[in-house]
């Protein structure tokens, strides 16, 4: 298998907001695994092909705590604190995921889809009212998944706009400086313990305050995992369906027959939206892991200690596992992407962002059918600098 020597810079950068880097292809037929340099400085193991990408995500060895010891390589300068999903590995990640999970099943998320959709309606109503031009990720796509999830957790949603600039900085790569993500994380947490306090006084039927309960009567959980948690379903409970809702409607808009691409059928609704996932990666890798123990993938021998990523955005688009994988099939079926991950981490909220998708999809299609983009697909940009794929800007028209 041929060995790539060059070493490149992770994430790689793109042509344009249409498309996933052009480095990916060629490194799924020349160098499945090859050398890159890490936002942090530090170097990893970067795997392209599907079922390799697939391999580091459930492999026990490739581990998610040893991110976060000292002696690891970093992605990027403010890694993920300890103590969270985003890091840790069963048992400990099983314990913690337990509490959390019965709030994001398909069960529990088909009781919500009321819910979700009258606050879809409710944008919806609003950005009619208006009129276009509107940037849709102010509009919606932005405010949407946010009301969603604060509901969800017991978050106010007035304080939206102070949660959008921290998680920012907590997603980011390089698009800010290690003293602004610092400062910015902790803001967020100071703000995330203030709102666990005002649960214990005046606790609400939300998931926050049943957090709160199950850490002060059963104590499975510490105070720092407590706020921690808070944290993760907060950042992740919106912002990759921010990124997600703005992408697949901008595919439907650049594809012919636009918003009316969008089927009346749940079933074919559901199949859409999967293809909409393969198609539009939330970013280009699963999150960093490190190996616990030497390992043997792509033809490679990885050291222990080795920090290791999958390219879920390159595996999506592997010919090997997906015929025509850079053709946009609405009715593609049998496409087992891994936009939500593979193995233990598999995204917890998965379940929800389908939702979502579905519901907001289906509520713009019957409201502005001849949707389109207000300036020249060439004008739209991906921003840059973030953990998370997300459009600067998406307008758009109607009428």
């Amino acid at each position: 298998m041929p060995h790539d020597s060059a070493v490149r810079s992770y994430p790689p950068p793109r042509r344009s907001a249409t498309g996933i880097p052009d480095e990916y292809a060629q490194l799924r037929s020349d160098a499945p695994v090859t050398d890159v340099v890490m936002p942090s400085g530090d170097g990893a193991h970067l795997f392209s092909r599907y079922d390799d990408v697939r391999t580091v995500l459930s492999d026990a060895r490739c581990s998610r705590a040893a991110t976060v010891l000292p002696e690891s390589p970093k992605l990027t300068a403010v890694p993920f604190d300890a103590g969270g999903l985003f890091t840790m590995d069963p048992p400990e990640h099983t314990r913690l995921r337990s509490l959390v999970s019965s709030a994001f099943t398909a069960r529990r998320v088909d009781l919500l889809r009321p819910r979700i959709q009258e606050l879809a309606d409710e944008l919806l109503d609003r950005m009619a009212e208006r009129g276009g031009p509107v940037d849709f990720n102010d509009a919606f796509a932005f405010p949407y998944p946010v009301a969603v999830i604060c509901e969800l957790l017991g978050v106010p949603f007035a304080d939206r706009e102070l949660f959008r600039g921290w998680s920012d900085a907590i997603l980011s790569l390089t698009a800010h400086t290690p003293e602004q993500m610092l400062e910015r994380k902790l803001a967020l947490v100071a703000y995330l313990q203030q709102l666990l306090e005002d649960k214990r006084r005046r606790p609400g039927d939300d998931l926050l305050s049943a957090l709160v309960s199950v850490r002060d009567e059963d104590g499975p959980l510490t105070e720092h995992e407590l706020v921690t948690m808070a944290m993760t379903l907060l950042v992740a409970g919106h912002e990759t369906t921010v990124g997600l809702l703005a992408a697949s409607v901008f595919t439907l808009l650049r594809h012919a027959g636009g918003m009316r691409l969008v089927p009346d059928d749940p079933q074919e609704l559901a199949t859409l939206v999967e293809e909409l996932l393969r198609f539009n990666p939330i970013g280009d890798g699963g999150p960093l892991r490190v190996t616990t123990a030497e390992i043997e993938v792509a033809g490679r021998t990885v050291p222990a200690g080795s920090a290791v990523i999958g390219a879920i955005c390159s595996a999506n688009r592997d010919e090997r596992r997906f015929p025509d994988p850079e053709r946009f099939d609405p009715a593609r079926r049998d496409a087992p992407h891994l936009a939500f991950g593979h193995g233990p981490h598999y995204c917890l909220g998965a379940p929800l962002a389908r939702a979502e998708l579905q519901i907001a999809l289906a509520a713009l299609a019957r409201r502005f059918p001849d949707l389109r983009l207000a300036v020249p697909v060439e004008e739209i940009r991906m921003h840059t600098g973030l953990l998370v794929n997300r459009l600067e800007s998406l307008p758009l028209n109607w009428g």
